[in-house]
Formats: C-alpha cells, sequence, structure tokens
C-alpha cells in the first residue's frame, strides 16, 4: 500500500489514486519556482555559446588541430621545394607565387571536418537535446561554424608565418594580409555549409570524410592553386577558369601582393550562392532528423 508524502504546510493534500500518487495542484505550485523566468536567448547570443561549445572541444581533444598547425607547414615546405626549382627557377620565387594558394588550399581543405563534427553529435544524440531546448533553430549550426573559423584563421597565421620565414614578402604589407585572410575566411564559413549538410545527410564520418574528399580533390588541384592556368589544355581552362576555388586564389593573391584584385566579385557570388542553397537544405535536414 502507497503512503502519501507530506504535504507542505497551507496546501491541499494530495491524492493516492489507482495509478499511484497524484500530487494536487497546490503541491505542484508550492514546489516551483515563482522567480520571472528567464528570458529566450537570441540568435546571436545563442550562437555564440554553441561557438563556445566548439572551442571547448578543441581544449579537450587538442589532437584535431594537427589539421590547422602541423598539416599546413608541411604542404607548404612539401610543395615549395617539390615545385620551386621546376617551375620557377628556385623555391624563394615559386614562393611568392604558391604561399596564397596554399594557405587557401589548407584552410578550404580543413572545412570538411565541420561534416564530421556535426555527424558525430548526431550519432551520440546531442541534437536531439538540442531541438528540445527553446532557442533559435540554426544556432547550433551556425555554432560549429562560428567556432571553425578559429581553426581557418589559426591555419592561415601559421602558413603565413611558415613563408615569412622561407623568403615570402608580400607587397600588400600588412592590410593586404588581413584582408586576404578576412577573405578566405569568409568564403570557407560559407563553403562549410555544404559539408554541414553532408554531415545530417550521410550515416558514418567515414562516409562524411569520402563523399568530402570526392569533391575538394578537384576544387583544389584543378585551380591555379600551384600553377597558372594558361599552361594547362584548352578543354581544362574551362573547368579551371570557372572553379570558385580558382577565382578565391586569385582574389587572396591580388590582395597580398597589393596588385589588381580580381575575382572577388565572383568570391562573394559563389559565397552567397553556398550560403543560399546548403543553408536552407542543412535546416531541412536538421528539422527532420
Amino acid at each position: 500500500m502507497s503512503t502519501a508524502p507530506p504535504t507542505p504546510a497551507g496546501t491541499a493534500p494530495s491524492e493516492t489514486g489507482t495509478g499511484g500518487y497524484v500530487p494536487s495542484p497546490e503541491i505542484i505550485g508550492a514546489v516551483l519556482s515563482h522567480a520571472e523566468r528567464a528570458p529566450r536567448p537570441g540568435a546571436w547570443s545563442a550562437s555564440l555559446t554553441f561557438g563556445w561549445r566548439a572551442m571547448l572541444k578543441i581544449k579537450h581533444v587538442p589532437e584535431q588541430m594537427l589539421d590547422v598547425t602541423v598539416l599546413p607547414v608541411v604542404m607548404t615546405l612539401m610543395f615549395t621545394y617539390l615545385f620551386g626549382g621546376a617551375l620557377a627557377g628556385s623555391a624563394t620565387d615559386y614562393l611568392q607565387f604558391l604561399l596564397p594558394g596554399t594557405m587557401v588550399m589548407s584552410v578550404v581543405m580543413t572545412t570538411m571536418y565541420t561534416g564530421v563534427a556535426v555527424n558525430t553529435d548526431i550519432r551520440k544524440g546531442v541534437f536531439d537535446r538540442f531541438r528540445s531546448i527553446p532557442m533559435w533553430r540554426p544556432a547550433p549550426m551556425v555554432g560549429y561554424l562560428l567556432g571553425d573559423t578559429f581553426r581557418y584563421t589559426m591555419a592561415s597565421v601559421v602558413i603565413l608565418i611558415v613563408g615569412l620565414v622561407l623568403g615570402f614578402r608580400p607587397g600588400g604589407g600588412p592590410v593586404g594580409v588581413l584582408l586576404g585572410i578576412a577573405v578566405l575566411v569568409a568564403f570557407s564559413f560559407a563553403l562549410s555549409w555544404v559539408w554541414t549538410m553532408f554531415g545530417l545527410l550521410l550515416r558514418s564520418e567515414k562516409s562524411v570524410v569520402g563523399v568530402s574528399m570526392l569533391v575538394m580533390f578537384p576544387l583544389t588541384f584543378l585551380s591555379n592553386i600551384l600553377v597558372s592556368p594558361a599552361t594547362m589544355p584548352g578543354a581544362l581552362q574551362v573547368f579551371v577558369n570557372n572553379n570558385p576555388v580558382t577565382h578565391l586564389v586569385a582574389g587572396v593573391r591580388g590582395l597580398m601582393e597589393g596588385e589588381a584584385v580580381v575575382g572577388l566579385a565572383w568570391v562573394a557570388g559563389w559565397g552567397a550562392a553556398l550560403i543560399a542553397v546548403f543553408g536552407p537544405l542543412t535546416m531541412r535536414l536538421y528539422n527532420r532528423k
């Protein structure tokens, strides 16, 4: 036989039905907090909170920083000394052309890990908890991307430091370098929406990595990162000249060198198109997952 717990002073007694103890409305009201409910977080506040969550994951798993610290150094050294003598006569001369392209390649390829992180959290059931919180629905996705912008910036700075040590001298000065990195990080933010969609759509981390590499390799290597498109066959030039990575490299290279900047309008257009197409697709999958 069940025994009803003691009732708070000044409240009606509870009832014990066939289904067990049933507290009265007075008892429920007595134990609930009467303080003013905290206001619902705004879109920007919620996004920053999830961005901070992404930063804390870096703190607890520092190994994931290898792709934005060690790998960019390896790529810069490898391409500079592998192709420098053959393509430009010396590694130092080739570095003036290569470094902005290497920076773009490293950062753009890093964006795919956003999809891997999303896929991992889905499999762990973390998103089921997020969806139950009263907040701006896209905040978890935007938070992922805001956290990753720190990784993109770090990779850019690491490559710049290595380049300066090896002899890279940007003609655009500090302002040109900062503008080039800002354009690169902004485009990478837009491109990351593609991988968040794959992270929600595909069933495993390996699938996300496999599909991402299938897309990224043609985009990065069939571009103007390593050589000028003028040396390529005519049919290949059609693809290279319309590749968004080609426009991005041209814009970043022009800003860093202090030369006439070309391709920035294309970069802005491609970035806006990526967000306009893959942002809604990502949120549709997120709401229905």
